[in-house]
């Protein structure tokens, strides 16, 4: 596989001196065999207090589910999922996810890199066959709820045609998490009032994804639903998307989960081995450290460009948030989309406070056709577009990224390219380790945890005595 993603911070290193990333290597490397012996010291007694929790095993995680799936191919963990996502594809024709956070993020961003921007108005031919897709559990908006309900029990009245038929991923490591727990008891209800409560088709179309113990697991046991996929005790939730937490929804839209591994499989490899300078996840690192540090640049901006990476974004701005915002510190990651949000963003970004280092998130080749501008008669030019004759809509995509760089970089703002030279499992499937990979990187440089999220526990316990009440 030749397609490599490319991390370009020329520009911005024009921006600071560059003695700075020639004093950060040595910690740099040190973060790194930190992280190396991280996954040495898993399951075992030897975790220090202040590695607690290590959550470091999605490192290993794709090359060891790719050797495991080479071993044993159908009775491996990925073909017992890719099985059953194709039984789901065959049984349903709407798929619920029911999560947050992690247990959402991830598989959003997969679905919005890698599926078609229109996937739901397609028919099921169109589809290839894979169900349309719909999130809740990760809110608790009222609206919402009743919204994907009604669309449910109107749409589907008759269990026996396919076309009418839905089916559910409930996904939450403990069960505890409240905004998931009450949509899987909502939707739960509504599944089984339709194909029977004790009936073995009910039983069949929910598949919970869930930790080794925990309320759901407690409850999927009884249930005797009849297959639970599970989330490692050593992976913490906005590092799952590689787990089947990502996996078996990413397989059930029919996305090749095996190329996705791969793609974060190589990059592991090329964190592990490579230098400075050939190495995207330190490379990304320290530039973002490095101008944190020295600059003051504490705002990260992922721009991304066109619209089917936004939630990747997002998914990001979870992953950089609770994984670094402990302590007093943390850059604050902020995701736009372009062209889009030059007429929103690009004002501030232009000449508002020197505190942002903007990365641009691009696809070199796009994946259908290129859409060319038409041509009118002179009379019915006024929008003056003929001008653009030969131009397609990739080319007018190239200007606005280069001319939008030379603008920051004419007043002295630091700008980085992640180049991924299209779209595919493949190329996302590197672009998420190396983001999650970057993420545990800076943690270690800057002696900050980036497991686990006490802040968000807090907000979780005083919510449960207020209800309580």
């Amino acid at each position: 596989m030749t397609s490599f993603l490319r991390y370009d911070d020329s520009a911005a290193r024009r921006l600071i001196d560059g003695k700075w990333y020639e004093t950060l290597q040595p910690d740099l490397l040190a973060a790194r065999d930190e992280m190396l012996k991280d996954i040495e010291l898993l399951g075992t007694d030897q975790i220090p207090a202040d590695k607690q929790p290590l959550d470091a095993g999605f490192q290993n995680l794709p090359q060891q589910l790719l050797d495991e799936y080479e071993a044993k191919k159908e009775e491996s963990l990925l073909g017992r999922i890719e099985t059953k996502a194709r039984e789901l594809r065959e049984e349903s024709d709407r798929f619920v996810v029911l999560g947050i956070g992690g247990s959402y993020m991830g598989m959003r961003a997969l679905f919005e890199a890698l599926c078609h921007p229109w996937h739901n108005e397609l028919t099921r031919q169109q589809r290839n066959g894979v169900p349309r897709l719909y999130f809740e559990g990760n809110n608790v908006d009222n609206d919402s709820i009743s919204a994907l309900k009604e669309l449910l029990e109107t749409g589907c009245q008759d269990p026996a045609d396919l076309l009418q038929r839905w089916s559910l991923t409930v996904i939450s490591k403990s069960g505890g998490t409240l905004e998931t727990a009450v949509g899987f008891r909502l939707f739960r209800e509504a599944l089984e009032a339709y194909y029977g409560p004790d009936s073995a088709v009910s039983r069949s179309l929910v598949v919970p994804i869930t930790g080794l113990e925990g309320k759901l697991r407690n409850f999927s046991n009884e249930k005797g639903y009849e297959d639970i996929f599970p989330i490692p005790d050593n992976v913490g939730g906005r590092f799952s998307v590689f787990t089947a937490v990502g996996l078996f929804p990413a397989a059930v839209m029919g996305i090749d989960i095996r190329q996705l591994l791969q793609g974060a499989a190589d990059m592991t490899e090329r964190f592990n081995s490579q230098p400075l300078g050939d190495n995207p996840v330190m490379d990304y690192t320290a530039t973002c450290h490095l101008f944190e540090r020295e600059k003051n640049v504490s705002i990260r901006v992922l721009s991304t460009w066109g619209k089917r990476l936004e939630a990747l974004g997002l998914w990001y701005d979870q992953l950089l948030a609770e994984s670094l915002g402990k302590a007093e510190q943390g850059a604050t990651p902020l995701t736009v989309v372009n062209t889009r949000d030059l007429h929103s963003r690009g004002q501030q970004h232009q000449e508002g406070a020197l505190d942002k280092l903007i990365t641009n998130v691009i696809v070199e080749r796009a994946g259908t056709e290129d859409v060319a501008v038409p041509m009118v008669p002179d009379n019915e030019n006024q929008d003056d577009l003929n001008k653009l004759k030969g131009k397609t809509i990739p080319d007018i995509l190239s200007a606005a990224i280069e001319g939008t760089n030379r603008a920051y970089a004419d007043v002295n703002r630091p700008t980085a390219d992640l180049i991924l030279p299209e779209l595919n499992e493949y190329t996302v499937g590197q672009t998420l380790q190396m983001l999650m990979l970057a993420t545990v990187l800076e943690g270690r440089l800057i002696k900050i945890n980036p497991y686990g999220q006490p802040g968000v526990e807090a907000y979780k316990k005083n919510m449960q005595e207020v209800l309580n009440r």
